[in-house]
């Protein structure tokens, strides 16, 4: 009886402890990144919140060829904000939504001819019947 009052009390202790609906972490200030590089490209990302809402960060690649992609962010309670500044071929100066792309890739005017699709041939397949989940494949 009296392991049986010890065992209790311990599983009713934990269930208060995890079980809480209340017991919230607090949100704490915090910073991480990381950067690798070899001989064919380097790779970075760098960020800080501040334990209330904000972040701030970036990333970014440059691969052995110098092509280059930073990205410069803050989240915030205005929302996500993002700055790209590349040098990536087919990109052009512009502003999506809230993001401000940076290129330094002249732009390309090009022609683009239309895709004209082939016809698809249609084969019709009996049903399997008796695998007993329904789905004809």
């Amino acid at each position: 009886m009296f392991l049986l009052v010890v065992l209790s009390c311990i599983v009713l202790a934990h269930a208060q402890h995890h079980g809480d609906p209340h017991h919230y972490h607090h949100p704490q200030p915090y910073a991480f990144g990381y950067s690798v590089k070899d001989h064919h490209s380097e790779q970075h990302r760098h960020e800080t919140g501040n334990g209330h809402g904000a972040v701030v960060g970036s990333y970014g690649f440059t691969d052995a060829r110098g092509i280059a992609r930073q990205v410069n962010y803050v989240a915030d309670h205005a929302g996500f904000r993002a700055q790209v500044n590349t040098n990536e071929p087919g990109t052009a100066n512009q502003n999506p939504a809230a993001v401000r792309v940076i290129s330094h890739q002249p732009h390309v005017h090009r022609v683009v001819e239309p895709i004209h699709a082939l016809p698809v041939e249609v084969v019709a397949v009996p049903a399997v019947h008796g695998l007993g989940t329904g789905l004809v494949f």
